[in-house]
């Protein structure tokens, strides 16, 4: 039973509902508030990532070895990090009613990840959770029912992208247990 239920959740996550132009439209308004206070967003995001989920942290040379989030915080190269990961998402939601080139960036950001950086595949899934929890706590006035289920969608959407490419380039099957 358990096998059973971990592949539903896979195959539930790697379908990417579509995003409404009213959904869109909130996604917008809340990452430009967001986007705002671009680098500390990013840093708060990726911290939390780091100490939820200490093994992602093996894929960065710079900073695996940091355990003080306050360390983590002071670190140039994860600022620096914070910036391409918060870049990215904001080119995401800027192109949102243009999907050749969400499936254009995603891809990219996918290849890197897959082919020259090595990283399982369920990072993303979990970055994108912690991303969601960071944005709906510093934005709670922002962050409605109403936004949390767009914003939800776009998680989706972007992990789907992501996955969609490991699959591309041969990438094996990550085992449900991860999950």
């Amino acid at each position: 039973m358990e096998s059973v239920q971990g592949e539903m959740e896979i195959e539930r996550w790697e379908r990417s509902e579509e995003i409404s132009d009213a959904e869109r439209k909130v996604i917008q308004e809340t990452w430009s508030r967001v986007y705002a206070n671009c680098e500390d967003v990013g840093v708060s995001i990726l911290i939390r990532f780091f100490v939820n989920f200490p093994s992602a942290k093996q894929y960065f040379s710079q900073f695996k070895h940091m355990e003080d989030p306050l360390e983590m915080e002071r670190s140039l190269q994860l600022r620096k990090h914070a910036r391409r990961v918060m870049g990215a998402i904001n080119t995401v939601v800027e192109n949102l009613n243009d999907s050749e080139k969400v499936s254009s960036v995603l891809a990219l950001v996918g290849k890197a990840h897959a082919v020259k950086h090595k990283v399982e595949p369920i990072y993303f899934k979990k970055l994108t959770g912690v991303m969601l929890e960071v944005i709906a706590e510093e934005y709670a006035d922002d962050f409605t029912p109403e936004a949390h289920g767009a914003w939800t969608k776009m998680k989706t959407l972007i992990y789907t992208h992501v996955t969609a490419v490991y699959k591309e380039v041969g990438w094996p099957q990550y085992p449900t247990a991860t999950l």
